[in-house]
């Protein structure tokens, strides 16, 4: 029996010994893939003889920032994931970088970052024509590159089909955007802002159903909205804005039951505003100033009652305030100036207790402001009712008439005076308010209606 023992005790002890002194070998980088490394390497950045400073880049002891790994899943090799230039600590790019075509070739990079890298020499987004396993980058983010020039090849849009986000902004991309961005059928943001993208936006967009954000602002993009937009049921973010749209608001947009963001300012937009605009009941922020409407401020906008912003200034709006929007409790600001909007500020609007910018300036609005105390006082500097010929304050609130831009209200409600001879409070010497007994007052009040009678 104690010779059986001591076998098993042998043996386990070999056993040990051997796992032990057999360890498993550290992961490598495929040759070709590190080959193809180093090449992307050497034509964007300077900061290191890559070959030699890093002869394993993916070795988990490396100090080399900007690049991740991860080890296959089927193979013994680890493989870069993702690289990020030009936000420090990551490598910076030299003042000859061009965009690296070789980069798709890498097979399991996820992610490619390109911050103000290309910025001293003409260079375009190409794609290698070399055959290679099916791409799976899922991001690709070059933001701030003013020597990223052409245009965004179709080509790129057909073999990058797993892309969740792509962000090409700041640049001075310009032609069309490609009908075959419909590839994209992952995409989840796109962000083409500030280049110079012409040409219509393809309708062939509304095939993106998992897009969640859509930025195209900041080009000379023609033609109208597409009607194809409003296929887009999981959008969240529309952003049209500071481009050569024309046309309608397609109907199709009250379809856009999740959208919180819309800004469509800056463009040709005209005409009545779809029937299912009111349907937004998600929206927060509206942006369409600065569009030649020329129509009626639609009592539609009052039922979005979620409403955070309402932006609608230089935009030919006519008629008046509608009542509904005193029914927009959320709102912080309301820009409605340089319009020609006629008749009373709605009461309600003074109880919108959130409102911390209000223009209105530059209308025809008329009668006594219903704003008290509290209120002109909580938006202070950031409310302006300026130029606004017919629109006249309570003479309780004299004080504040200068300041706000209108004079003092008759005993018809009209103004009295020109805007600049609003009365100051009486004040002594040392800067405080006189107190003011009722016989005074009364006499301050007979020259106020005198005044009027006579105007």
């Amino acid at each position: 029996m104690l010779t059986f023992l001591l076998l098993i005790l042998l043996t386990c002890t070999h056993h040990h010994i051997s796992t032990q002194t057999h360890p498993q070998p550290p992961l490598t980088m495929d040759p070709t893939e590190l080959q193809t490394l180093y090449n992307i390497m050497e034509t964007l950045s300077s900061d290191r003889e890559w070959r030699t400073t890093y002869p394993n880049p993916c070795e988990p002891s490396t100090s080399w920032v900007g690049i991740e790994c991860k080890p296959g899943v089927s193979d013994s090799h680890l493989h870069v994931t993702r690289l990020d230039f030009g936000t420090p600590p990551n490598p910076t790019c030299k003042n000859t970088s061009t965009f690296p075509s070789q980069i798709f070739q890498l097979p399991y990079l996820q992610s490619i970052f390109f911050f103000n890298c290309f910025t001293k020499t003409k260079t375009t987004i190409s794609i290698s024509k070399t055959k290679t396993r099916p791409s799976c980058l899922q991001q690709l983010s070059l933001r701030s590159n003013p020597s990223l020039v052409g245009s965004i090849p179709s080509e790129l849009f057909l073999a990058l089909s797993s892309l969740q986000i792509l962000t090409v902004s700041q640049s001075e991309i310009s032609g069309a955007i490609a009908p075959e961005i419909s590839n994209l059928n992952s995409l989840v943001h796109l962000d083409l802002t500030y280049n110079q993208l012409g040409g219509s936006i393809p309708a062939e967009l509304g095939k993106l159903k998992n897009l969640v954000g859509l930025d195209l602002s900041y080009n000379a993009l023609t033609g109208p909205v597409p009607h194809t937009i409003g296929q887009m049921g999981m959008l969240q973010k529309l952003d049209l804005s500071s481009n050569l749209l024309t046309g309608n608001v397609p109907n199709s947009i009250g379809e856009l039951s999740s959208l919180v963001f819309m800004a469509l300012s800056n463009n040709g937009l005209h005409g009545k505003l779809p029937v299912g605009f009111g349907d937004l009941k998600e929206l927060e922020y509206l942006i369409m100033d600065n569009n030649p409407m020329s129509i009626e401020l639609p009592t539609e906008f009052g039922r979005l009652l979620k409403l955070r912003e309402l932006r609608l200034a230089n935009s030919d709006y006519s008629g008046e305030i509608p009542a509904s929007f005193s029914q927009l409790l959320n709102l912080t600001t309301l820009s409605l100036e340089n319009n020609r909007l006629t008749g009373n500020i709605p009461v309600g609007i003074a109880n919108l207790s959130h409102i911390y910018h209000l223009n209105l300036s530059k209308n025809f609005l008329s009668g006594e402001i219903p704003f008290d105390s509290s209120f002109l006082k909580r938006v202070g500097e950031n409310l302006d009712l300026s130029e606004n010929s017919e629109l006249c304050l309570n003479p309780m609130q004299a004080y504040e008439c200068a300041k706000l831009g209108v004079d003092v209200c008759n005993r018809s409600n009209r103004r009295v005076g020109n805007s600049g001879s609003g009365v100051k409070p009486l004040k002594t010497s040392e800067g405080r308010v006189v107190e003011v007994s009722r016989k005074h007052l009364f006499f301050v009040f007979l020259v106020f209606w005198c005044l009027g009678f006579y105007h």
